[in-house]
C-alpha cells in the first residue's frame, strides 16, 4: 500500500494551484494504517529561507486501510515556496518528497506552491484567444515600397515563390538580408483571412527598421522598416485588425540592438554619434565595452548584436519612460502589447517598469515573454525569476505544451507524459496566466509543425534546402497535424499559429521555417479545419476559460474535460492504430469516428472528437 498525496488533485490540496498571501491551504494526505503514524507535519519554506513553516497536521479519522490527517497553513508573503512531509512512527520516522509518495522512501523532489500578488490580473479579452504569428516580410506583399533609407546592402527576390537565400558570403557569413517585399498593407488587406480562421490576436515579429529580414537587430526602434511602409501604414493596419475585434501584439527585443544603428552606429551609417563612434556618445552607457571601440559585449557572441545595458537609465528613459518613449510610441499607433524576445536576458524590475507603462497607456495591455521552460521556477543567470510570484506576465510561449504533444504524437509518450506536463503548468502557473499562455506548435524558432511531427534530419543547410518529405511522411505527417492541433486548441491557454502552418507548409529551422505564405497553393482541407477549430473556440466557453480534468491518459488515448460554469465539454484524442468505443455525448467536432448507438462512438485510430452533454 501506498501513501496517498495528490498535490493536483483537490482532495488532496485545496484550492489547487497557485495561493495568494494569508489565503488558508488545506492539504489531506492518507497514510496506509500499517505504517502506525503518529504525527505528520508539512516542513514549508520560503525559496530564499527567509520564511519556513512548519504545520502540524491533526487525526481526523480512519478510513479503510488508511489513517486520514489533515493540516491547514496560509503563507505570508509572495514568492515561490517548497515543502516536504516528516511523518513521526513509534521507533524514529522519515520525510517524504515528492516521488515518496508511491514508495515511503526518501527520495524525490520537493512539491511546489506560488505564492502571487492578490491583485495580479491578465487581460480578459487575452484569455483563450487564438493567436496568429506573422513574420511580416513573407506574409503578403501589396505595392513597392519606398526603400528610401533602408539599410543596405539588401537583395529583393524577384518572384514570391523563390526560396529563402541560404548560402553563406564568400567568407562563411549568414546576413539573412534577402527580403520578398511583405508589408503593412499586405497584412491589412489579408485581415479578413486571419479573422476567418478565429483569431483574436495577430502577433507580429519585429517590425522596426533593421538590416536584416527577422529585424532582431533592431537599427532604430521608433521607425519601421521602409520594406514594410510607413507609421501611417501600421496605424492603418491596426485600424483594419481593430474592427475585426482583433488585437495587435508587437516583438519587443530590449537586450540588444543591431550594430548597424542609431544607436550603436559601428558602419557610421545613421547621422550622429553612435556608441561605436564615440565615448561621448548620448547613447554610450547603453553598452559594455571591454576595450573601446572593438571589444564589447554581444548577445551570444555575436557582433552584429552588441548587448544593452537593460537598467541603464537613458535605455530606460528611451524604451520605457519618456512620453514618447518606444513602448508609448507604438501603443499610441495602435499597438496592444508587446511579446518580450528572450525574457530571461531582462531584469525583473525592467518588465515591472515596462508592464507598469503599457498598463497606464491602455489598462489592458498585453505582456507575453518568451520563456522555454516553466516560467513558474525559471533560473536564469544564476536568478530565480519573479515572472509570476511579482505579476510581471500575463502569458508565456508555453514550449513544454509543444514538446508534450509532439512526443505523444510520434510515439514517444503513451499519454502519461502529456498528461502531467499539462496538469504541471497549470498547477504551477496562476489561473489568469494559464488562460492567457501562448500555446504553440511551431514558430519562428522552431521547424514547421508537419516537418517536426516526422522528421529529425539534421543534415547540412544545402541538404535541408532541398529536402522534402516523402509521400508516405506527408500522410503520416498531416494525419498527425490535425490531431496535433485538435489539443492544441482544446487545452487550457491561447493557441498559437504560426503563418502558413494552416496550409501545410513544411521546412526546418531558420531559415527554412520562413519561407513566403503560399498563397494560391494551400492545402484547403488543412485551412477548413483550422477554421473550424477556432470557430469552435469561440464559441464554447469551456475551450477558452475551462478548468481542466484527465480521465483518460495512457495506452495511447487521451481523455479530459473542460469545464466553465457549468458546461462542460468532452475530448477525446485516440493515437492508437484500434478502435476506441467511448460513452460521448453530442458531437460538436470529430474526426474518423462512427455512431453505433446513442451516446456511444467509435472513435476510429487517428481520431478525435469533442462532445456535450
Amino acid at each position: 500500500m501506498r501513501i496517498l498525496f495528490d498535490s493536483q488533485q483537490t482532495q488532496y490540496k485545496n484550492p489547487f494551484g497557485t495561493l495568494v498571501p494569508d489565503q488558508e491551504c488545506t492539504l489531506t494526505i492518507h497514510i496506509p494504517s500499517s505504517v502506525q503514524a503518529t504525527r505528520v507535519e508539512c516542513i514549508i519554506n520560503h525559496e530564499n529561507g527567509s520564511h519556513a513553516m512548519n504545520v502540524l497536521f491533526t487525526f481526523r479519522m480512519k478510513k479503510g486501510p488508511y489513517d486520514i490527517f489533515q493540516g491547514k497553513f496560509t503563507l505570508p508573503c509572495t514568492g515561490l515556496f517548497f515543502y516536504y512531509f516528516y511523518i513521526s512512527k513509534p521507533c524514529g520516522g522519515f520525510r517524504l518528497f515528492k516521488e515518496g509518495s508511491q514508495t515511503n522512501m526518501e527520495a524525490g523532489d520537493l512539491w511546489q506552491v506560488s505564492c502571487i500578488p492578490a491583485d495580479f490580473t491578465t487581460p480578459d479579452w487575452a484569455k483563450g484567444t487564438v493567436i496568429y504569428q506573422v513574420f511580416p516580410d513573407r506574409f503578403h506583399a501589396v505595392g513597392k515600397p519606398d526603400l528610401t533609407g533602408k539599410l543596405e546592402p539588401y537583395t529583393v527576390h524577384k518572384h514570391w515563390n523563390e526560396d529563402v537565400d541560404w548560402r553563406p558570403t564568400a567568407d562563411g557569413q549568414v546576413l539573412n538580408n534577402d527580403f520578398f517585399g511583405g508589408n503593412f498593407r499586405g497584412i491589412t488587406e489579408k485581415m479578413d483571412y486571419i479573422a476567418s480562421l478565429g483569431v483574436g490576436i495577430l502577433y507580429l515579429n519585429p517590425i522596426s527598421k533593421s538590416f536584416s529580414s527577422h529585424r532582431y537587430d533592431t537599427g532604430d526602434y521608433k521607425t519601421p522598416d521602409p520594406m514594410l511602409g510607413t507609421e501611417a501604414d501600421f496605424a492603418d493596419m491596426c485600424r483594419a485588425a481593430h474592427d475585426r475585434g482583433i488585437r495587435v501584439v508587437l516583438d519587443g527585443v530590449y537586450s540588444h540592438t543591431g550594430s548597424d544603428s542609431l544607436y550603436f552606429n559601428k558602419n557610421g551609417t545613421f547621422p550622429g554619434k553612435g556608441a561605436y563612434q564615440s565615448q561621448e556618445s548620448p547613447y554610450s552607457s547603453w553598452y559594455t565595452f571591454y576595450h573601446w571601440p572593438g571589444s564589447y559585449r554581444s548577445w551570444w557572441d555575436f557582433d552584429t548584436l552588441p548587448t544593452v545595458n537593460k537598467m541603464d537609465p537613458g535605455f530606460l528613459d528611451y524604451i520605457i519612460r519618456d512620453e514618447d518613449s518606444v513602448v508609448a510610441h507604438w501603443m499610441k499607433l495602435g499597438a496592444d502589447g508587446f511579446r518580450l524576445d528572450v525574457a530571461d536576458e531582462l531584469p525583473d524590475e525592467f518588465i515591472r517598469l515596462l508592464r507598469k507603462r503599457i498598463r497606464g497607456i491602455k489598462p489592458d495591455a498585453l505582456l507575453i515573454g518568451e520563456v522555454w521552460e516553466d516560467a513558474s521556477n525559471k533560473i536564469a543567470y544564476g536568478q530565480r525569476r519573479r515572472y509570476f510570484t511579482d505579476g510581471e506576465l500575463d502569458s508565456v510561449m508555453n514550449y513544454p505544451f509543444r514538446t508534450a504533444i509532439i512526443n505523444f504524437m510520434r510515439g514517444f509518450d503513451s499519454g502519461r507524459g502529456l498528461k502531467d506536463t499539462v496538469m504541471s503548468i497549470m498547477e504551477n502557473y496562476p489561473p489568469q496566466v494559464a488562460a492567457c499562455n501562448m500555446n504553440l506548435l511551431g514558430t519562428h524558432d522552431t521547424p514547421r509543425i508537419l516537418t517536426a511531427l516526422v522528421d529529425d534530419f539534421d543534415g547540412s543547410r544545402e541538404e535541408k534546402a532541398k529536402r522534402r518529405l516523402s509521400r508516405n511522411q506527408m500522410e503520416v505527417a498531416r494525419e498527425r497535424l490535425l490531431m496535433a492541433s485538435f489539443l492544441q486548441y482544446t487545452l487550457p491557454g491561447s493557441p498559437s499559429l504560426y503563418y502558413a502552418d494552416e496550409t501545410g507548409m513544411e521546412g526546418y529551422k531558420d531559415p527554412f521555417n520562413r519561407r513566403t505564405y503560399p498563397w494560391g497553393r494551400e492545402d484547403q482541407e488543412l485551412v477548413n479545419h483550422f477554421r473550424h477549430l477556432g470557430r469552435l473556440r469561440r464559441e464554447l466557453a469551456p475551450l477558452r476559460l475551462g478548468d481542466i480534468q484527465f480521465f483518460q491518459a495512457g495506452d495511447k488515448h487521451l481523455g479530459f474535460t473542460r469545464t466553465y460554469q457549468g458546461q462542460t465539454v468532452k475530448i477525446y484524442v485516440n493515437r492508437s492504430g484500434d478502435p476506441w468505443e467511448i460513452s460521448a455525448g453530442r458531437v460538436l467536432l470529430g474526426y474518423n469516428l462512427q455512431v453505433i448507438a446513442p451516446d456511444w462512438l467509435t472513435l476510429g485510430p487517428r481520431g478525435f472528437c469533442v462532445t456535450e452533454g
